[in-house]
């Protein structure tokens, strides 16, 4: 029973459009109406707003950051459920027909706060494959990939399935972006 509770409650948490609300709040703009129409980060740097932009990244990290920490410290064995529930919460929002964002800047937080190395090794190899490309996207397909590689050589294929599966959701909820990638069109991103 308690994990049902666990994984409503981090679902819930994730769910929660910090894009939409900011850019409707403070702009008075639909986010889905702006760029790709995603409700997250990323797209809600091309509102023109750098602070909600940014805003929205922090807050989509805590979204799942909160949840995950105050499971991984009372419930530890559900932890990875906490984490998949937030960032299906974010990626498939209730509230919005099941349609929000791509779950990146989520995944940023389940990934601290599992262990601060696995998020600097996203952090790092994002931040390389940007200075090198400039796609967001691309970014963040090989920051999530670079994760269960890691812990694939570290011989902790127990926690390599779990990451292994956050991969392929991150690939699946960027699937558009890679046949942008193919055809070479996908919109290069500025972070400043």
């Amino acid at each position: 029973m308690e994990y049902i509770i666990v994984g409503i409650a981090s679902y819930l948490m994730g769910s929660i459009p910090f894009g939409l609300i900011l850019t409707k709040v403070f702009l008075n703009k639909d986010i889905r109406e702006i760029g790709s129409g995603n409700i997250g980060a990323t797209n809600a740097l091309r509102s023109g707003n750098k602070l909600i932009g940014y805003s929205t990244l922090i807050l989509d990290i805590a979204k799942a950051i909160i949840p995950v920490i105050y499971v991984k410290v009372n419930f530890p064995e559900f932890i990875y459920i906490a984490s998949l529930c937030a960032f299906l919460g974010h990626v498939f929002p209730l509230w919005l027909k099941f349609k929000g964002g791509k779950g990146v800047a989520t995944y940023v937080g389940i990934l601290f706060s599992i262990n601060i190395l696995l998020g600097l090794i996203f952090v790092t190899s994002w931040g390389i494959i940007f200075l090198l490309f400039r796609y967001s996207s691309l970014s963040s397909i090989i920051g999530s990939m670079s994760v269960p590689i890691y812990i694939l050589t570290t011989s902790q294929i127990s926690n390599a399935i779990f990451f292994g599966i956050m991969f392929v959701l991150i690939l699946f909820t960027h699937r558009e972006n890679i046949k942008r990638l193919k055809n070479k069109e996908e919109t290069k991103t500025k972070i400043y």
